[in-house]
């Protein structure tokens, strides 16, 4: 392997903390916003699920817009890279004010959340799309880009692992009882956190694959493309499966444990509830699995690795709908178990997409990084608009009342939304990898023809 692709290990954790900063955020929603909205601000679940279809189908329209733009930007930093610098104060801004709680009517309530999440949304899509294309541009390797992505999704779950063992207590510790407060403050602290994460990023990540000449190149022509791509189709609809699987049960987290667990908020081991112990136990556990991805990859492939994986993780999660409430041990368990099992999957899933963005390149002549990897957001968010509004209207449909012992019904659909509907999923996930055509041989095959290509033209500087 030559010098231009190899990466060193401060250019790799560099990387990763981008993702440390985008997880802060991403968790942070994904676990705690249902709850805020509906216990905390006030909103009625099934409200709160339209609010989620509207606003996260906006912003998978987004998506793909975004990764045009970036493809189509040209600085001295290179395509994606300034996005991390010009984005990262709106982003850590915005999410603050997702939880500043106004003391406002319910309507304006409603009006304030709609503006903050929509605004979010926007502003993540405008900073992650550039971040996630970045590993595309570091390095021709495909084999580096595997190492990239488990660097950087140890960043990510390092995230996670903070907003699992973290927020529950910061916001009792910071709010002195007030939720409301609490949750303000802690989202403001990390804010900062997130804003200076991505500052390093920029500073320490450089892009090495040099942008195309793109005369005649219309946005029009590279969607047409990326729709004859059929490795991407399958990761595609791989996408909205996970995050559907991904939303819907990380927005019913905190009411699977208050209500059916029973979580009233008191310490159970150190400073941890019941809750953050085992969000904080999976998220170590998803950690620990990160760095047996490199095994999987060389000794199973990276396709054959993630459809197995995501099959017995999807299996871990029906489990849980047989695990009585007061068996919390085989609940931290049986969740170690499944996290441990997806913890390769998340970077899997991300060197398969530069593997496509190769694949695009060689098949079509065009390296369409940012459109690939904004594209699969694109999915990604509509797994999550599916996910997050079924939440929502499930809840409302089982006759959820925040702040109230739950009816039987209500009980039972929680326990549903937590672990059948998110495994049926997972397991539906597995099933379609069957269909992703691309071996690790022809991968490597591509990127040889690829790299004799650029050589000939000359795009790649040291």
């Amino acid at each position: 392997m030559s010098d231009i692709e190899k990466l060193s290990i401060r250019e790799k954790v560099g990387y990763g903390l981008g993702d440390t900063a985008s997880n802060i955020f991403f968790q942070f929603v994904n676990i705690f916003l249902l709850y805020y909205y509906t216990d905390v601000f006030g909103l009625s679940p099934a409200a709160v699920g339209v609010m989620f279809v509207a606003a996260r189908f906006w912003d998978a329209i987004n998506d793909p817009l975004m990764g045009a733009v970036a493809d189509r930007t040209n600085t001295r930093w290179g395509k994606y890279r300034p996005y991390l610098l010009w984005m990262s104060i709106p982003f850590g801004l915005m999410g603050y004010l997702c939880f500043a709680n106004p003391d406002f009517s319910e309507m304006g309530k409603l009006v304030y959340a709609y503006a903050t999440y929509i605004g979010l949304m926007m502003v993540y899509t405008a900073i992650n799309v550039p971040y996630s294309a970045l590993m595309g541009v570091m390095t021709p390797s495909s084999e580096e880009r595997t190492k990239l992505a488990s660097y950087r999704f140890v960043g990510a779950f390092s995230g996670t692992l903070l907003i699992s063992l973290g927020v529950r207590p910061l916001v009792r510790e910071l709010g002195g009882g007030d939720e409301a407060l609490g949750f303000k403050l802690t989202m403001g602290l990390l804010s900062v956190v997130a804003i200076v994460l991505f500052l390093l990023t920029f500073v320490w990540t450089k892009e090495r694959i040099k942008p195309q000449d793109e005369n005649g190149a219309s946005i029009k022509q590279d969607i047409a493309f990326l729709f004859r791509n059929r490795p991407w189709i399958i990761m595609v609809i791989a996408a909205i499966l996970t995050l559907s699987n991904v939303a819907v049960r990380g927005a019913v987290t905190a009411h699977f444990f208050k209500y059916y667990v029973g979580d009233d908020g008191a310490p159970v081991f150190w400073f941890l509830d019941k809750t953050s112990l085992m969000l904080t136990s999976g998220s170590i556990a998803f950690i620990i699995g990160i760095f047996f991805t490199s095994w999987f990859s060389k000794t199973f492939g990276k396709r054959n690795s993630l459809m197995a994986l995501t099959l017995l993780n999807g299996l871990t999660l029906l489990t849980f709908y047989f695990i009585p409430a007061e068996d919390f041990g085989l609940m931290l368990a049986v969740n170690a178990l499944g996290s441990l099992l997806a913890g390769p999957t998340p970077a899997l899933v991300w060197a398969i997409y530069t593997d496509v963005a190769d694949y695009g390149e060689w098949r079509f002549g065009r390296r369409s990084t940012g459109l690939v990897f904004s594209a699969a957001m694109f999915a990604q968010k509509m797994g999550l608009t599916i996910g997050g509004g079924l939440s929502g209207w499930m809840l409302g449909y089982f006759g959820y009342v925040a702040n109230q012992a739950q009816s039987p019904e209500a009980i039972h659909g929680i326990r549903l939304l937590f672990s059948v509907l998110p495994g049926l999923l997972a397991v539906a996930n597995g099933i379609i990898l069957f269909w992703y055509p691309l071996t690790d041989k022809e991968v490597a095959d591509i990127e040889a023809e690829l790299k004799v290509r650029r050589e000939i033209s000359n795009p790649v500087t040291p």
